[in-house]
């Protein structure tokens, strides 16, 4: 159904990416991959995630791309590999491997196997049930209204690979949600009652990352 895609031709992209805990991501991606310098057998992308609705934090990261998966990618443009890079970081997030921070500090992040289904020849993110959806959807276009982005697209093809599932299904959800969302067509806007809840909303994303603080700062001891 849906055949349009986001834009990566530039660094920076306008798009908010939610994990299922409620914690709102942005992207600024430094294109292209580049074979690694060390060595290695990989491939090497910089990056930056910020995390929407905090006080400037962020998590550089350096995301590397193994052969074997490089093999399954139809190019190393960005079209056709940023939405299972960025899937693949929202996991790493999910997982509370990477932390926030104001500092420089970066991150490696592996862009490899553990993502992929050589069975079923499909990226293996997570799961989601329709109340996951929904949620995922609603936090999505508060955010993004937020940021200053008016009209949403509820099927983007990022959050459907990153979710396992068809975006038919992501609009399906969507259009159960009259109360928070607008829709027209495939986009959304936040309805004023969507806006309302604004505290609860950050207050999930504040929650979530506590809890991500807390599992780092025991690692630290």
């Amino acid at each position: 159904m849906s055949t349009q895609r986001s834009n990566w031709g530039n660094s920076t992209t306008a798009s908010v990416f939610l994990t299922l805990s409620g914690l709102p991501l942005s992207f600024e991606l430094q294109w292209p991959f580049h074979r690694s310098g060390s060595g290695a057998d990989f491939y090497l992308l910089h990056g930056d995630v910020h995390l929407e609705g905090s006080d400037g934090l962020h998590c550089l990261v350096a995301v590397q791309l193994t052969l074997t998966i490089k093999d399954v990618l139809p190019s190393l443009e960005p079209a056709d590999v940023a939405p299972p890079v960025i899937n693949t970081i929202r996991k790493q997030v999910e997982r509370k491997q990477l932390e926030f921070l104001k500092s420089p500090k970066r991150v490696p992040i592996a862009f490899s196997a553990r993502q992929y289904s050589f069975k079923r020849q499909q990226w293996d993110f997570v799961n989601a049930s329709d109340e996951q959806l929904a949620e995922l959807l609603r936090r999505k276009v508060y955010w993004s209204t937020k940021r200053g982005v008016d009209h949403v697209w509820m099927c983007d093809l990022t959050d459907a690979q990153y979710l396992g599932s068809p975006a038919s299904r992501l609009l399906k959800v969507a259009s159960h949600l009259p109360q928070w969302l607008r829709l027209e067509g495939e986009h959304a806007s936040a309805t004023p009652e969507l806006m309302a809840e604004g505290p609860t909303i950050e207050a999930v994303m504040h929650a979530a990352l506590e809890e991500l603080e807390k599992k780092h700062a025991f690692e630290r001891g």
